[in-house]
Order: C-alpha cells, then sequence, then structure tokens
C-alpha cells in the first residue's frame, strides 16, 4: 500500500487508540497528555488506580478521550482484562507503549549484592511485561493487518552504567526484543521500535542523583539542558503515526548526544 501524501506531511492520530503502560506518572503522563491533545483515544495501563483516573481527568478536561484502566504488567490476567477493556469501548488497538517500568525505586548496588527477588521482579516487569502486552494486542493488530509498537528502553544500556544490572539487563533485552519482534509483524504491517531516553527528569524523586551528578550528566550532552519527557514526544509520535510506515526494528537514541549510534 502506497503511504498516502498527506498523512506524510501531517500525520495524523486522530481516533488511533494508544495504550501506554505506566501512563499514570513521569514520561508516561506526558506521552498520554500529548496523544490525548493530538486527537487519539488514550488507554491509561496503569497499577495505581488513583494516578490513572487522575490522568484520564487531564485529558478529557482538555477535551480530549481518554480510559483508565487499573492494569499490573506482570500479570498476564490484568494485562488480558486490560485488552479486553480497550477493545471493549473502543473496538480497536493501534499503538502500544511498553513504558511502564522499575527504575526510580531501585537502590544503587553491585551486582553481587542485588537479591534474586528484586532481580526477577525487575524483569517480572520490564522485560516480561512489554512481552505479554505485545502479544495481547497482537489479535487486534493483525485483525487490522496495522499496528505500532514502542518498547521504552534506556539511553544508560550504552554506557554500561553500573550498579543498575538488573535495569540495565532488562532494558538490553527490549532492543533486542524491539529488532525480533520486528522481522516476526512485519509481514502483518505492524512496526516495532524501541527509543533509549537519557537522564529525564520528571516529577518523580530520584534520591540516587544529587545536584552535583545532575550537573555532570547535563554537561556530559551536546545540548545543554536536563532532558525532560516534552523531548521524547516527538520521536513517539512519529513512530506511533502512518510517517514510520517504514521504520521498524530500531532503537533511537535520544539522549542529546550523550551516546552514538
Amino acid at each position: 500500500m502506497t503511504p498516502d501524501l498527506q498523512n506524510i506531511v501531517f500525520p495524523s492520530h486522530k481516533d488511533r487508540v494508544v495504550i501506554i503502560t505506566g501512563g499514570g506518572q513521569g514520561i508516561g503522563r506526558v506521552f498520554a497528555k500529548a496523544f490525548g491533545l493530538a486527537g487519539a483515544k488514550v488507554v491509561i495501563a496503569e497499577r495505581n488506580e488513583d494516578s490513572a483516573a487522575k490522568v484520564s481527568a487531564e485529558i478529557m478536561a482538555a477535551g480530549g478521550q481518554a480510559l483508565a484502566v487499573t492494569t499490573d504488567v506482570a500479570d498476564e490476567a490484568s494485562i488480558k482484562e486490560m485488552v479486553e477493556v480497550a477493545t471493549d469501548e473502543y473496538g480497536r488497538i493501534d499503538v502500544l507503549i511498553n513504558n511502564a517500568g522499575i527504575f526510580s525505586t531501585l537502590a544503587m548496588r553491585p551486582f553481587d549484592q542485588i537479591p534474586v527477588a528484586e532481580w526477577e521482579q525487575v524483569l517480572r516487569v520490564n522485560l516480561t511485561g512489554p512481552f505479554l502486552c505485545a502479544r495481547a494486542v497482537l489479535p487486534a493488530m493483525r485483525k487490522a493487518k496495522w499496528g505500532r509498537i514502542i518498547n521504552i528502553a534506556s539511553g544508560a544500556v550504552r554506557l554500561g552504567r553500573p550498579n543498575y544490572l538488573h535495569y540495565i539487563a532488562t532494558k538490553s533485552a527490549l532492543i533486542g526484543m524491539s529488532l525480533s519482534m520486528a522481522r516476526e509483524l512485519g509481514p502483518d504491517n505492524i512496526t516495532v521500535n524501541a527509543i533509549l531516553p537519557g537522564a529525564t527528569f520528571t516529577e518523580i524523586e530520584r534520591k540516587t542523583v544529587t545536584p552535583e551528578q545532575k550537573e555532570r550528566i547535563v554537561a556530559a550532552q551536546c545540548i545543554g539542558r536536563p532532558e525532560v519527557p516534552e523531548d521524547l514526544v516527538g520521536a513517539v509520535m512519529f513512530l506511533a503515526s502512518t510517517a514510520s510506515a517504514f521504520v521498524t526494528g530500531q532503537s533511537i537514541n535520544l539522549d542529546g548526544g550523550v551516546t552514538g549510534s
């Protein structure tokens, strides 16, 4: 199918059904509000019921459409229920943004001191969760012969950041999973890509980052200011749009120039 030039120049998200896991706070919240402003029907799949409801209310107050669904991405039954609620409400699923993850609550420690239970929890949420979510939305996307899956990895992978081995391991695996999944789903006109944000500062407190460390992070960038979630929106909007029809299996650095390809 030859892309329509109008939609390439002005890609539209109007009435697209977009699921954002972890959409109740931080980066996910900004993504949800951006897609709401763009006319999409936003499904906020968030474990914290109050946070999800608050973001949904913000989107609707701005004239958008949103649905808050309490979801635990570590629980396959919860994901299945979320997808059923979304399809019952909106009839289809166009975009999945696998954003939910464990990071800010993790204590920095050498890998040989990471408790096995914590290791397994991080893998379950950060890696198994995106796998389960992608599998759950697949029937709807295959039926439509159109879909976008966007996995939120991390620029820290390129740096081999120490003392977060479980986090780095999961985000590295997301990159490989995106490429392999893209090869499987290309025939169904479903693209799969990953973005690698740099150190993105949100309303979520990060006790492990001191003011001095924040200065060093900014100094390592080509763009000399702290990265915020809004810096990620353009790339995600592009990857979710008709304009990105021939972009798949990619891992895109969005870190202000800290790392190369």
